[in-house]
Order: C-alpha cells, then sequence, then structure tokens
C-alpha cells in the first residue's frame, strides 16, 4: 500500500509542478475514491458480521466515529460518503 501512495503522490506532485490548481483537483479526486472505496468496504465487511469496533481499528478510528460515519448505509441510503 505504502508503493500505491508513493506512486500518486509523484503523480500529483508532477502535476501540481506544471499546473498547481490541476494538482489540487487531482488531490480531491483521490480522497473522493478514498471515500467511495472506504464505504464499499466498510459495508462488505458489516454485511459478513464485523463489529464497529473491529472497523474502527482498521479506521484507526474509535467504533462510535466509524458507525457514526458509516451506518446511514443500513438506514436505506446509499453507502456513499459524506
Amino acid at each position: 500500500m505504502d508503493h500505491v501512495a508513493a506512486e500518486l503522490e509523484k503523480l500529483i506532485s508532477r502535476t501540481a509542478k506544471a499546473d498547481q490548481a490541476a494538482g489540487l483537483r487531482a488531490v480531491r479526486a483521490v480522497r473522493d475514491m478514498a471515500e467511495r472505496l472506504e464505504a464499499q468496504y466498510v459495508q462488505q465487511l458489516r454485511a459478513q458480521g464485523w463489529s464497529w469496533q473491529e472497523i474502527g481499528d482498521l479506521l484507526g478510528t474509535s467504533r462510535q466515529s466509524a458507525h457514526k460515519k458509516h451506518a446511514r448505509w443500513r438506514r436505506g441510503a446509499a453507502a456513499q460518503p459524506r
């Protein structure tokens, strides 16, 4: 995973050198993608029976924070990040 992050950072850095606005748009796109992937994986893990505590541990946050951020998909909303 560190390799992927390093490659993304290099790509964004090269983009930003040529056009800072494009670099910032790239950062936002990566953040949005990460949020979508996180929501997808949380939904899948919850469907497999993982606890909010286990998920919070993986995300480096509390179970309450993980639940607050991701529990809405269980209330009928799509599993989309805020």
